[in-house]
């Protein structure tokens, strides 16, 4: 599998993975073909996930800028077509608490109100008739020792009286009754605004939209060299030049090796594993008493995360292999039944029908950045931590805000570059030591 700490490239027009979305969602949108001939455009756009296209969207839109997006497979071939579908308020991995210790209640709250627009751009967005299989409302973060149910219910708190969030509090008993009866679970809180879709046909319609706008899209184009040539950024792809005025790097973790100076060294591409089981039978589910369609994740250091499909299947996913070369082990997938079927007893007898992965993209500070080099040539957004579903279209409208140069919120997403890491090459060594902290964690404390 491609792994973009070792390769140059992601491939040129490879076709979408083995995984379910690919399987159901049906014949991909048009595009506007390969770079085919040398042009000059205002804007480049590379990586046709949702912060390309949302940025394209914007860009023509709110700014009249029609920009070509460059993709070097297929739109969405990265994590915007891999991910569990979840759209969540959610900010990386920093906690709200552990922002307003760092910068105040003001900035803190800021954050706060640009996760919550991601979630009312993508909704906005799907209200124009995006068929992408929303299913009911609603997010369920699970204790996954005793000891977690208090931590929750102090964050629900918190939240409540931060943002005058409703969150209800779920007792263990409550949850099995009215939710599901996950036998790995101690009670949890829920929210009413999270909700599952297919991420795939999302990024679909987001392509339908630009396009409808003015944008192009370019699949089977991956950029193989980028020079600046006096004030333009000139990229090479396999059949034609792309001459601009500015790039906006939109590949979060799929970004290939030396790609760009701006990015180097500034982002931890970690893979996330996900199976679909077989469906469930209506004797199957009754006797998990599974009722919800919500989405839910655990608390554990090493999250687990599933929802029930619209065909009754499960889909169930947590971290995959550390590297590429071992994404495809079956290991994996296996261990991730084996957790599933903890959870759900009943289901001992289950098997999965697809397996997948795909790369997050992690910031050595556990949060996104939006950030420009000083000519205000080159752009990207990165590190969404595996919450990127929603605020990604955020990201892409604030980029185009950049790209356009207007005023941006004053905060640290916006206003601070992806720190570097340290010992970059180690970088994997480092992550192989967390897991295995995570699994202590998870167990012991």
């Amino acid at each position: 599998m491609y792994d973009p700490l070792h390769d140059v490239s992601p491939g040129c027009g490879q076709p979408y993975p083995d995984s379910y979305w690919a399987d159901i969602s049906g014949t991909p949108p048009e595009h506007d073909g390969a770079v085919s001939q040398d042009i000059d455009v205002d804007v480049a756009i590379i990586g046709a996930g949702y912060t390309g296209l949302s940025c394209a969207l914007h860009l023509a839109r709110n700014h009249g800028i029609k920009a070509h997006v460059i993709e070097a497979n297929q739109t969405a071939w990265g994590c915007s077509g891999r991910n569990a579908g979840f759209i969540l308020k959610s900010s990386g991995r920093k906690s709200y608490s552990q922002m307003a210790k760092q910068w105040g209640e003001e900035v803190m709250r800021g954050i706060y109100d640009e996760m919550a627009a991601g979630v009312e751009t993508v909704n906005g967005l799907i209200s124009e008739g995006i068929d992408c299989d929303q299913q009911s409302a609603g997010y369920i973060k699970v204790a996954h020792k005793p000891n977690k149910l208090k931590e929750l219910v102090e964050l629900a708190k918190l939240q409540q009286k931060m943002f005058g969030y409703d969150v209800e509090i779920l007792s263990q008993n409550d949850l099995r009754q009215q939710y599901m009866d996950d036998r790995n679970a101690y009670g949890a809180i829920r929210y009413q605004d999270g909700f599952g879709l297919n991420p795939l046909k999302l990024a679909w319609g987001y392509q339908k939209l630009a396009r409808a706008a003015g944008a192009k899209v370019h699949c089977a184009s991956p950029v193989s060299h980028w020079k600046t040539s006096g004030n333009k950024q000139v990229l090479q792809t396999p059949n034609g030049t792309v001459s601009a005025q500015k790039v906006v790097i939109a590949t979060n973790g799929y970004t290939p090796k030396g790609f760009h100076d701006l990015t180097t060294n500034r982002t931890l591409p970690v893979l996330s594993q996900i199976i679909v089981t077989e469906p469930l039978s209506e004797e199957q589910l009754a006797a998990c008493n599974f009722l919800t369609s919500n989405v839910v994740m655990d608390t554990r250091a090493l999250k687990y995360y599933y929802r029930k499909l619209p065909d009754n299947r499960i889909l169930f996913g947590g971290r995959g292999a550390i590297t590429g070369k071992s994404a495809d082990d079956p290991y994996y997938a296996q261990r991730l039944l084996s957790v599933l079927k903890t959870s759900f007893p009943a289901l001992a007898n289950i098997k999965y029908s697809y397996a997948w992965s795909g790369w997050i993209c992690m910031a050595l500070d556990d949060l996104p950045h939006i950030y420009q080099n000083d000519e205000q040539s080159v752009f990207y957004s990165m590190g969404y931590c595996g919450s990127g579903v929603s605020f990604s279209v955020q990201a892409g409208k604030r980029l185009a805000e950049k790209v356009a140069e207007q005023q941006v919120p004053n905060l640290p997403l916006y206003n601070k570059a992806l720190p570097k890491f340290p010992f970059a090459p180690l970088r994997r060594v480092g992550q192989w030591g967390y897991f295995h902290y995570g699994k202590v964690k998870d167990s012991w404390f």
